[in-house]
């Protein structure tokens, strides 16, 4: 990682400790609009979170898809609700079309716009507080001129998704791979809350006293964390790897594997806090959710696996 990125990582994570603690993430995710306001104006106006991906003659930092990862991950580590993911794609799905309109652009990067872009009109990224909806269809790119949204009541509520309809679309340029990016972007978030969700089991296997000992003094779940932190490593490469060099199959290898780690991780957690881990007062029981349904946003993971075995037969 470049002396930038780190830097950028570095920012977006004091932020986070500082104002996306476990108590800011709860009253957040049970908000009207299902995230923390003053916390997104904050990372747009200090750290550009929303302008990364586009060109700085269109207002926005000039960054790549790398520094988004970025950014998408720190967040993912604190489960952190936020519109970035949605936005993000919004503004690949303009910048892709044939005339990118200036003004939604600048927009959505200083944050006073939230985006989205339509894979499932059933389950949106914060689709019902978009103001920018676009979809992917049939290898093009449409925008949706007018469009009804409702929110939807799910199982992870850190996660804010919509039901959307269109009303009158435009067909506005070729899809770039959109879904792809998209698979890989949330890989990153995977990543970033499986480390975390790791890190708190560890931390709880440390303090929790059995038989007069820290239960994670014990072998077997020593054998079984180090198992969990070589899955999440090994998808943490592939996750990089799909970042530098994006492709269908390095993003269909990518989300396999961040999401299987992630499931393994937040199953094991739930385990290795005795059952507790899954009663509201832990956060275990919200990375667990996230696992489960971040598995299935997006397409779920037999969709790649189909991809790949495709590739190899």
């Amino acid at each position: 990682m470049s002396d930038e990125r780190e830097m950028l990582r570095d920012t977006v994570a004091s932020i986070v400790a500082k104002h996306a603690d476990s108590e800011s993430v709860r009253r957040a995710m049970e908000s009207e609009r299902g995230y923390d306001e003053s916390l997104w104006t904050l990372l747009c106006e200090q750290v550009g979170a929303a302008a990364l991906v586009v060109p700085e003659d269109l207002g926005g930092a000039g960054g790549e898809l790398g520094d988004a990862a970025v950014v998408v991950e720190t967040l993912g580590r604190g489960l952190v609700p936020t519109p970035l993911l949605g936005t993000t794609l919004a503004e690949l799905a303009l910048l892709a079309a044939d005339e990118p309109d200036a003004d939604a652009l600048e927009a959505l990067a200083a944050g006073t716009s939230i985006g989205t872009v339509v894979f499932d009109p059933g389950y949106v990224l914060n689709g019902d507080v978009a103001d920018v909806v676009l979809a992917c269809e049939a290898g093009r790119i449409d925008r949706w001129a007018s469009f009804t949204a409702e929110p939807l009541v799910t199982m992870d509520p850190t996660r804010r998704l919509g039901r959307v309809e269109v009303g009158k679309s435009v067909s506005v340029g070729t899809d770039p791979g959109l879904a792809d990016i998209a698979a890989i972007l949330l890989a990153a978030e995977q990543i970033g809350a499986a480390d975390r969700c790791l890190e708190l089991t560890v931390a709880y296997t440390k303090e929790r006293v059995q038989f007069g000992r820290p239960i994670g003094s014990f072998q077997a779940l020593k054998h079984r964390m180090a198992d969990l932190y070589v899955s999440v490593q090994s998808a943490r490469a592939l996750v990089d790897d799909a970042v530098a060099d994006p492709s269908p199959t390095s993003a269909a290898l990518a989300r396999v594997a961040a999401t299987e780690a992630f499931q393994a991780v937040a199953s094991e957690s739930i385990q290795m806090h005795g059952g507790v881990g899954i009663t509201w007062e832990y956060d275990a029981q919200l990375y667990f959710k996230r696992a489960h349904g971040s598995a299935q946003l997006l397409g779920p993971p037999r969709d790649f696996l189909r991809r790949l075995e495709a590739e190899v037969l």
